[in-house]
């Protein structure tokens, strides 16, 4: 099977609630999607609320992918640079498949789908996203066609005593 997905739903309750379970069980398998476990879909919530505002203000882009029970499967919030010289790119974030998804090639969907989405918007030329270093998500992207443009030792703080790299990835769309 694979995910249907669509860029800018109507986001309802459901949805929402969709999103945030979704974070929450990223979260719990150790996804570097902002939190470290344990957290609680409260815990999330404020970021959910803070990235669906600016879907609804129109500086973001929400791109969601359902599986075949309709679920809430996969996400990337697509925003867009507001500072004039960098109206060119577009960064990707929150990107995210659910644990009982992965190893069935849905983050490569994912990724399609969100280059897709940055296409449609027009005028992009390039998509960056940053990842948390310790994990070989700078591989998977890399994979995806994105290349290590940036990375900053120990700015990521998972735990006391744990500091990871943060990596910026970049995939031109030219």
């Amino acid at each position: 099977m694979t995910l249907t997905f669509t860029l800018d739903p109507v986001v309802d309750p459901s949805l929402s609630d969709g999103i945030l379970a979704l974070w929450a069980d990223v979260s719990h398998a150790g996804g570097a999607v902002g939190f470290v476990p344990p957290v609680t879909p409260d815990d999330i919530r404020p970021s959910l609320d803070k990235h669906l505002a600016a879907v609804a203000d129109g500086g973001c882009r929400l791109l969601v992918g359902h599986d075949e029970d309709g679920a809430v499967a996969a996400t990337a919030f697509l925003a867009h640079n507001t500072h004039r010289l960098q109206l060119h790119w577009l960064w990707a974030y929150t990107v995210m498949v659910h644990p009982r998804h992965q190893g069935k090639g849905y983050g490569r969907e994912l990724m399609a789908a969100t280059e897709a989405a940055a296409r449609s918007v027009g005028n992009i030329d390039a998509i960056r996203l940053t990842c948390r270093g310790g994990l070989g998500l700078e591989h998977f992207y890399a994979s995806c066609g994105y290349k290590e443009v940036g990375r900053v030792p120990g700015a990521v703080r998972v735990a006391p005593g744990d500091d990871r790299d943060d990596i910026t990835m970049l995939l031109p769309l030219y």
